[in-house]
């Protein structure tokens, strides 16, 4: 699995102009699946999402948690973290999951976050045609992906 997380002073996703996720101070998270994906990969990665220390504390240092301040998680399907560039300019997203393999992974991330959070999880829709919009805060930016654990 690989996430691009985004710290956010305000997000949103809309699906057919309606609003579906909206939250204030927090995290967007971008999770693209693969076939090679598994329980243990979604698994390591809410550990590391929720105990990720890149919001300030009372000297603006990166020292507090999404779970530290109460903040808020949008999580946001997205198979085009698995896109292929290496051929030509169109990207292959062959390594992306089909969505009988990804969307029982993608429930069960969203439900392990909110189990750490201890609150709601907003979400947009898998496979849905989405706009998102954010603040990024910072800018901060992580990729992390569970097959390269450094």
């Amino acid at each position: 699995m690989k996430v691009v997380i985004q710290r956010v002073s305000t997000a949103s996703v809309t699906i057919d102009k309606k609003v579906v996720a909206d939250i204030q101070k927090g995290l967007l998270v971008l999770v693209g699946i693969e076939d090679t994906d598994a329980q243990e990969d979604s698994n390591w990665l809410v550990g590391k999402i929720t105990n990720l220390r890149i919001f300030g504390d009372e000297n603006d240092v990166m020292n507090l948690s999404v779970k530290d301040i109460d903040g808020d998680i949008i999580v946001v399907s997205q198979f085009t973290l698995h896109a292929s560039t290496k051929k030509g300019n169109r990207p292959s997203y062959i390594k992306a999951s089909k969505p009988e393999v990804a969307i029982p992974l993608y429930e069960n991330f969203v439900k392990r976050l909110e189990i750490e959070l201890g609150k709601k999880v907003q979400t947009g829709v898998f496979g849905a045609d989405m706009k998102v919009l954010l603040l990024n805060d910072g800018p901060v930016t992580i990729q992390i992906d569970s097959k390269n654990k450094e």
